[in-house]
C-alpha cells in the first residue's frame, strides 16, 4: 500500500448499507466506489444500479417517482436508474403481463463482496414457480480502482427439467447533466425501424438529443447495430457514456428518447428481442446456461 494512505478506503470502498427515509425505506444499498466511479446497487431490486457519477457529475435519470420500495403499478414505480433490467417473462407492455416483466423487483441474495485490485459484488437472483420455471440469474458487477469502466455480467442459467422461454432488455438510462440540448448519440447502425409515426417523423433527429419541451410525445426506435457499441457525447462538460454489449446474445436494440420536461431522459437498450408485434422469446433448455455483458464507462477529455 502507498505510505501515504493509511486505509484503502480513502481511495476505493464497497459498502452496505439501508436507506431509511420515505418511500425509499427497507431498501438494501450497495455502494461502489472506484476512485473515479461511484455507483449504487440495488440489492432489493436484482442488483440493478440505482445510480452512476462520474466525479461531481450525475450519469443516470432517475425518474419523479424516485426509488421506492412499494409494490405499486408500473407507471407509479419506475424509477429508471442507471440499469433497469427487464423480464424474464415479458419485456414492453404485453396483455397479461406486468409492464417490462417481474426480474427487477426479486431480491438479489449477495455471494460475494471482494475489495482489492478488482472490485466486484456477486449475486443471484432466482425467479420461479410452483410447478412452473426454476432460472437462475448470477449477476457480477465488477471494476478496478480508479477505472472508469463497470462491467456487468449475467449468467442465465435454467435449473429445471424442461425448455423455458426467456428475454431481457437492459434498460441503461442516461440523464441530465450529461444528458442534455445538443448531446449527440453515435453508433454504426444497421437498420432502424421506428416504433410510432411521430417517431418517424423525426427520425433525423434521434441522433442530437433536443431541449426539455413540455408534454414531448416520446419516440423508441428499434435498431440493429453494426457493432454492439454506442456513445453519448457531451461536448460541454467533455465527459462521453459509452456503453458495450454482448451482441451474439443481445442482437437487438431499443433506443428511448424522452425530451419531455420532467421526463427528460435517453434509454440505450440491448435486448435478446425488439417490442409490439415484434417481440419474441428465446428458448433455454434444461441444465443449459447463456451469459450476456455489458459494459459502461464515462471517458472524460
Amino acid at each position: 500500500m502507498n505510505g501515504k494512505i493509511s486505509n484503502a478506503k480513502q481511495t476505493a470502498y464497497i459498502r452496505r448499507y439501508t436507506l431509511i427515509e420515505g418511500a425509499e425505506a427497507g431498501l438494501r444499498v450497495v455502494e461502489v466506489y472506484n476512485g473515479k466511479l461511484r455507483f449504487l446497487l440495488n440489492e432489493s431490486k436484482a442488483l440493478d444500479v440505482m445510480q452512476l457519477f462520474d466525479g461531481e457529475t450525475n450519469i443516470s435519470f432517475i425518474s419523479k417517482n424516485g426509488f421506492t420500495a412499494r409494490e405499486t403499478p408500473f407507471s407509479k414505480r419506475f424509477e429508471g436508474g442507471m440499469l433497469y433490467t427487464v423480464g424474464l417473462d415479458s419485456a414492453g407492455g404485453r396483455e397479461g403481463f406486468e409492464i417490462h416483466g417481474t426480474l427487477h423487483n426479486i431480491r438479489a441474495r449477495i455471494l460475494e463482496i471482494r475489495e482489492g485490485d478488482e472490485m466486484r459484488v456477486s449475486a443471484e437472483i432466482c425467479d420461479t414457480e410452483l410447478f412452473g420455471k426454476n432460472l437462475l440469474l448470477k449477476r457480477t458487477v465488477s471494476t478496478v480502482p480508479g477505472g472508469d469502466t463497470f462491467t456487468v455480467t449475467d449468467t442465465l442459467v435454467n435449473l429445471g427439467t424442461r425448455s423455458e422461454d426467456y428475454c431481457l432488455l437492459y434498460h441503461v438510462n442516461v440523464g441530465y447533466p450529461l444528458l442534455d440540448c445538443g448531446v449527440k448519440i453515435q453508433s454504426e447502425v444497421e437498420e432502424i425501424i421506428p416504433r410510432t409515426p411521430y417517431a418517424e417523423k423525426r427520425r433525423a433527429d434521434r441522433t442530437v438529443f433536443s431541449d426539455a419541451v413540455d408534454n414531448e410525445e416520446e419516440r423508441c426506435y428499434f435498431i440493429r447495430h453494426k457493432t454492439p457499441v454506442i456513445q453519448v457525447i457531451n461536448s460541454d462538460l467533455k465527459k462521453t457514456f459509452r456503453l458495450e454489449w454482448s451482441g451474439d446474445t443481445l442482437p437487438c436494440f431499443v433506443q428511448w428518447n424522452s425530451a419531455a420536461s420532467s421526463d427528460y431522459a435517453l434509454g440505450v437498450e440491448p435486448a435478446t428481442t425488439f417490442l409490439d408485434d415484434r417481440f419474441a422469446y428465446r428458448k433455454l433448455a434444461p441444465a443449459a446456461s447463456v451469459r450476456f455483458e455489458l459494459s459502461m464507462s464515462v471517458v472524460r477529455g
